[in-house]
């Protein structure tokens, strides 16, 4: 066949090509102008561009009864957040480790924590993480020789929780004490460093303003002569922020009472305020 015989078989996908070529330009552009958006006014453009899964009615009565946030949101921030949920489980392997069975609630206010650390941003499904391994109480971690909490692999992709503690830290929601939050933050943290999506780009910005601002020798007076974060918190610079975000959760108008510049960066952060609520 000649090659104008090949441009002729071809040529019906002329137009399919110009389609692709104007279909990445505007891609490219509407990802600057998210960008722009999101810097400019320290919000996200949107969040959810569908929601389309739901709890069981047998789920929702479980998180209501066990899971104070839920109750908190509203019903059009419900439909979010339970599509989210919904999401998480299915997109995670949970193992039981030490004859710990494994059960669907189990699952369920692990998603519901995770998504609740999340529920402001647009990417919410941790992506270094693809396993949750569970163990009934505190584990021997061959990473320092010691009986841990919790830990993040991220090498494993591997969230790996004590559920005794874990449970512990969703059912007592006022001592800022929280493993699954504390956890889900230190993968949140290194997914910032990892990854260019734009609640990455937020979150490293706000870290980093964060940490620029423990060097104000006023805040510092004040951290030491209020005493409000536990001592754990200063371990560095991470144990601080994943400290940081159980107290935005757990007692959030004090925080913000205490220490609003702190708080407020925190809310930037993860995009979402849960003072006042």
């Amino acid at each position: 066949m000649t090659s104008q015989g090949h441009t002729q078989e071809y040529a019906w996908l002329a137009p399919y090509g110009l389609a692709l070529v104007v279909l990445w330009v505007f891609y490219v552009l509407f990802r600057l102008y998210e960008t722009w958006y999101a810097n400019k006014t320290h919000r996200l453009l949107y969040r959810d561009l569908w929601v389309f899964r739901s709890l069981s009615r047998k789920q929702r009565k479980y998180l209501q009864s066990n899971f104070e946030f839920y109750n908190k949101l509203s019903s059009q921030e419900r439909r979010r957040y339970e599509h989210r949920v919904v999401t998480f489980v299915g997109s995670k392997k949970f193992i039981g480790r030490d004859g710990l069975i494994v059960t669907e609630e189990m699952k369920l206010l692990i998603a519901a924590v995770g998504c609740m650390l999340t529920f402001g941003r647009k990417h919410y499904l941790y992506a270094l993480v693809e396993n949750i391994l569970l163990y009934p109480a505190a584990f021997y971690s061959a990473i320092n020789d010691e009986y841990h909490k919790g830990e993040f692999n991220p090498s494993q992709r591997t969230l790996v929780l004590s559920w005794e503690d874990f449970e512990k830290g969703y059912r007592i929601t006022d001592d800022n004490l929280n493993l699954g939050i504390h956890e889900f933050m230190h993968a949140l943290q290194l997914d910032a460093v990892r990854s260019e999506d734009v609640d990455a780009i937020r979150f490293e910005r706000q870290f980093q303003k964060i940490l620029v601002r423990l060097t104000d020798q006023d805040l510092k007076d004040k951290l030491d002569e209020v005493k409000y974060f536990r001592a754990y918190a200063f371990t560095n610079q991470y144990e601080f922020m994943a400290v940081l975000a159980e107290y935005f959760f757990e007692s959030p108008n004090d925080f913000k009472t205490h220490f609003p510049i702190l708080y407020e960066r925190m809310r930037r952060m993860l995009n979402y305020d849960l003072a006042g609520y």
